[in-house]
């Protein structure tokens, strides 16, 4: 197939052209700053505004609870430490589990650091949280819950309205970073009992550089970049407007085409996980077998190297991962295949493919029918199989 296969849209996705042309006119013609008070600044602020209540429209949230960010890693980092700082007055305990993006553990790390105490969850072998287990780590000083919406790597969706309603019950904040979710799962933050929400317009067809933290109203929590008085004092920094924009039209077109494009590609996604399963030994898939993503495939080869798969791949025109694109030039094994209970030498062995609406049947079958090639090829190579194939005779 003469073509690039781009099958790695966790890591980032494909700017719509709905979203750029929305957005090509605040480059050069709509350029106003939107905190000026004349009227040409006017035309920049009501772009923001509509940007703002599409956002919001996705989850069910008011437009005045979205505050616009750099990312999905920003968005994080101001949840978690603005939230310690404004209720550390009721305790210092957090909790989070062990297969979190590194943008909300890290965060942990250095709060700890800061004299919090955090628990970290351990996951069920499929990448699901224990509820019971959740509830048990509870404490009087307990004052905030980060439990992802989907996991970014192996797909598998977490109980997220079960959680937010212990949370609730017991008085604690909750927090999902869902930008792996955002646009392509259904969200609604009051049913699903979410305080705040992170989420990234490049993971749902929209620019990188933006994103949003959705904080519910009444909660307290201050500004995490100082400065000057933008996102209602809460945030600094003149507004991305080009970037909000796009945001906004793609949230709209999330909303719009959700239903549609997650039935698509499930459909792609379970004939893809289908084939490997059955037409190749010694493979495993990661995370929740139906209870996943739409677009989202890990596997785990034995006695393969992910990063060889990878590059064979690449040779194709295949563009895929071995797990999160932020830290893919790590040569540790995936904290999250390690967290469900994978062995280091097969953890290593990791292939994550994730698929867009634009992804076809025949793309899926090209990628099966080389996937088989490649890791016959790679095991021929291997003296751990070899020696593997002689125990069994």
């Amino acid at each position: 197939m003469n073509k690039r296969i781009y099958l790695d849209n966790a890591a980032t996705t494909q700017v719509s052209e709905e979203v750029l042309n929305e957005m090509l006119p605040f480059f050069r013609e709509i350029y106003s700053n939107p905190s000026a008070i004349y009227s040409f600044a006017g035309e920049s602020r009501k772009a923001v505004d509509c940007a703002r209540k599409r956002a919001a429209e996705l989850i069910g949230a008011a437009a005045e609870e979205i505050y616009f960010t750099g990312g999905g890693s920003e968005s994080d980092n101001w949840a978690l430490k603005a939230a310690a700082e404004a209720y550390s007055f009721k305790g210092k305990h957090i909790i989070t589990s062990k297969i979190e993006h590194h943008a909300v553990l890290h965060t942990c790390e250095y709060l700890e650091t800061q004299g919090y105490e955090v628990t970290y969850l351990d996951v069920n072998e499929a990448g699901k949280i224990s509820v019971e287990e959740l509830k048990a780590a509870i404490r009087p000083d307990t004052i905030l819950l980060s439990i992802m919406t989907a996991n970014n790597e192996i797909g598998t969706i977490e109980p997220v309205k079960e959680i937010g309603k212990i949370a609730h019950e017991n008085g604690v904040l909750f927090h999902t970073d869902a930008v792996q979710a955002y646009g392509h799962i259904p969200i609604h933050v009051d049913d699903m009992g979410i305080d705040m929400l992170s989420a990234s317009g490049h993971k749902c067809n929209g620019p990188k550089g933006i994103g949003i933290l959705y904080i519910r109203k009444g909660l307290k929590i201050r500004s995490f970049i100082h400065g000057g008085a933008q996102e209602r004092g809460r945030r600094a920094g003149t507004a991305n407007v080009p970037g909000i924009v796009g945001f906004g039209r793609a949230a709209q077109c999330a909303k719009e085409t959700m239903d549609e494009r997650a039935a698509k590609e499930t459909v792609l996604r379970d004939h893809l996980i289908e084939r490997v399963l059955s037409e190749i030994p010694y493979v495993r898939l990661n995370g929740h077998r139906t209870d996943r993503l739409p677009n989202n495939v890990n596997f785990c080869f034995r006695f393969i190297e992910g990063e060889s798969l990878l590059i064979l791949l690449d040779q194709l025109g295949i563009c895929a991962s071995s797990g999160s694109a932020c830290t893919s030039g790590a040569l540790d094994p995936s904290h999250v295949l390690l967290a469900i209970g994978l062995p280091h030498e097969i953890a290593h062995g990791s292939l994550r493919i994730t698929l867009s609406e634009e992804t076809t049947l025949e793309e899926i079958d090209f990628v099966a029918d080389e996937l088989k090639k490649i890791v016959e090829r790679l095991r021929s190579m291997s003296p751990l199989y070899e020696d593997f194939l002689k125990n069994r005779k």
